[in-house]
């Protein structure tokens, strides 16, 4: 597929770049994609949820009622499940969600998100640009230039950009990555990919193993 390179401020330059069959042509693994999600997800997770068990509770052991002749059941501790403020049985205790899968497996994810991408005709190529200092607005300027302003757009850089990078930060539905943190929830996440020139490259020699 060769997709035109354009300019920052949106103007066609003449070129055109041809994207690798064997990064965005393959045939899709809807399978691995689900695991590569899975994956990313379980990881964002902190794992400390915890609630307290009988045990922990803080309060009397005294026996809170004489065992027989109330008419109720018998109950021997306030810190009991059964009563408001006791215990909680089998309650969420801190825990490690990561799990880890095959580096061929995620790399088979993200050349199968993409290829979707490149189907769907949602990847734009920017000619790689800088900016003087961070400005949100020049950031705008851009995505409008290129008829993305109300998309959800992921920005892949070549290389890492701190003004790119912070004037993207503050724009919803607006991120910028570089190549090698490119992952399969981010480029399925967004609507369109804007990939600079060098990122091509990049990626191409990353997954076309």
């Amino acid at each position: 597929m060769d997709i035109s390179v354009v300019k920052y401020s949106g103007e066609d330059t003449g070129r055109k770049i041809s994207l690798s069959k064997e990064v965005f042509g393959i045939e899709p693994n809807d399978h691995a994609i689900y695991l590569d999600v899975k994956q990313y997800l379980a990881n964002q997770r902190q794992g400390t949820h915890k609630s307290k068990e009988r045990a922990e509770i803080s309060g009397s052991t005294k026996k809170i009622k004489k065992q027989k002749g109330t008419g109720t059941a018998r109950a021997g501790s306030i810190k009991s499940p059964v009563f408001r403020g006791g215990g909680r049985v089998f309650g969420p205790t801190p825990r490690d969600y990561t799990f880890k899968l095959n580096k061929k497996l995620k790399e088979l994810a993200r050349k199968s998100a993409l290829t979707y991408k490149a189907k769907d005709q949602s990847i734009a190529i920017i000619e790689d640009f800088t900016l003087e200092s961070p400005k949100t607005k020049e950031y705008l300027k851009m995505l409008g230039a290129l008829s993305l302003g109300d998309k959800k757009t992921l920005l892949v850089l070549g290389d890492n950009n701190k003004n790119v990078v912070l004037s993207g930060r503050n724009i919803q539905n607006t991120k910028v990555v570089t190549a090698d943190s490119l992952n399969t929830y981010d480029v399925l996440h967004a609507d369109n990919l804007i990939l600079s020139e060098s990122s091509v490259e990049k990626i191409d020699n990353l997954l076309k193993k």
